[in-house]
């Protein structure tokens, strides 16, 4: 039986994520309410580490999941790649039933628990529950330097649930989906609705990797970005540590950053980058970027430059990742925007910059569903800067939870 408390024997701690959406279902289309986890696992079921030729069976079982925002059909060969990644998955019958990853961070220290998925119709028979059991003893046994089990997931999940656990952090989510032959069209919107606010409005940099590093060797930078120490991206929390962020550098992000400040930094304050965007215009203090395919090239600016305009007062932080193809139809794309910091013209901005950004590197004729990760507080005016583009509205918040005891288990964990 999974365990879900904050310690072992071995010291291992467990911290639950859940994902909040506003529908009474979760991606596998079990209702909100929570259930004490089953003791009649399926017969002949067993587990076994996922190949290559599992795929077809793993997509069978993966209709309709995020309402057709699947990242797993795209990146399930890449992911198999990826020595940070291990899959799983139940089979009974010959025919897979179950599947479920977890994600090496922190050096090894932490696994992070994603992607579990049950096939219809086998829900209730204790897979999920002999999945991460499975998971859990595999990751201890292969894995001695692990000492905490994070648990990835999304649905809604009932107030009296939550009180069982401490928040350590919650974000907001916006979601819109911009059709392909309206791209140009919302993308202009979003530029002459910033241009309307006037007043102060940062200028946004790409970094380099080098760039990266040293942003976060600031600790004081680091605590405005990232209050709660964590930095989430594509639905994985990270800490700053380095391996951290060499892993995020390898895999594509574009990272684009605003600092308080467009006159000559304090001795402590971090000067980098180039200015990207056409309400900016080059600082003194670039450094040289290094080349770099997990960041852009720099947009080209207007023939008109305007003046200089000062910076917000706030450190901003935002990352793209590499629009993915996914099942939706129509060639349709998934695009996520992590945002970092509590500035709302920084955060409009930012959010601009990366869809242009992406505009840059997407295929012709891709229709694109955009997540937006912010803090909650900035939730109001994202969702004003974003009127105009339709919404998507498949989740709304995300939670980080963490469990003392967890003898009851939300059914977004089965």
């Amino acid at each position: 039986m999974v365990s879900c408390r904050s310690e072992d024997c071995h010291g291992r701690s467990f911290i639950l994520i859940i994902c909040m959406s506003m529908g009474s279902f979760n991606k596998q289309g079990c209702h909100k309410d929570c259930i004490i986890m089953s003791e009649n696992p399926l017969p002949g079921m067993h587990i076994v580490p996922a190949t290559a030729s599992d795929y077809k069976g793993l997509m069978s079982i993966s209709k309709g999941i995020y309402r057709g925002v699947d990242p797993l059909p795209f990146k399930y060969r890449e992911w198999l790649a990826d020595p940070q990644r291990k899959m799983f998955v139940a089979k009974a019958e010959g025919k897979v039933v179950g599947f479920s990853l977890f994600v090496l961070i922190d050096g090894g220290t932490t696994a992070v628990f994603d992607c579990l998925r049950i096939a219809p119709g086998m829900r209730g028979h204790g897979i999920a529950r002999e999945l991460q059991q499975y998971c859990l003893d595999y990751g201890w046994s292969k894995h001695l330097e692990v000492k905490t089990i994070l648990f990835m997931e999304e649905s809604e999940t009932a107030k009296r649930v939550l009180t069982q656990y401490q928040q350590v952090h919650s974000k907001a989510i916006i979601s819109v989906l911009i059709p392909h032959d309206q791209m140009e069209e919302k993308i202009k919107l979003l530029e002459h609705r910033l241009e309307s606010l006037g007043g102060r409005r940062p200028v946004v940099v790409a970094l380099s990797p080098s760039e990266v590093l040293h942003l976060f060797d600031n600790p004081n930078t680091t605590e405005e970005l990232l209050p709660k120490g964590l930095l989430i991206q594509s639905w994985i929390p990270y800490s700053t540590c380095r391996s951290n962020l060499e892993l995020l550098l390898r895999r594509g992000v574009v990272w684009f950053y605003s600092q308080p400040s467009s006159i000559s930094p304090r001795s402590n304050e971090i000067c980098i980058g180039t200015p990207i965007s056409k309400f900016s215009t080059r600082d003194s203090c670039n450094t040289h970027q290094e080349p770099s395919a997990s960041n852009p090239v720099p947009l080209p600016h207007s023939s008109s430059q305007p003046s200089p305009l000062p910076c917000t007062s706030s450190h901003f932080l935002s990352l793209g990742c590499s629009p993915f193809p996914v099942p939706l139809g129509n060639g349709t794309y998934c695009f996520e925007i992590d945002l970092f910091g509590t500035d709302p013209t920084s955060a409009q901005t930012h959010v601009l910059h990366q869809l242009i950004e992406m505009q840059r590197v997407l295929p012709s004729g891709a229709t694109v569903v955009c997540y937006l990760f912010a803090e909650k507080s900035l939730r109001d005016e994202l969702t004003q800067f974003c009127q105009g583009l339709e919404p998507f509205n498949e989740v709304t918040e995300q939670h980080v939870l963490e469990t003392k005891d967890c003898t009851i288990i939300p059914k977004c964990c089965l």
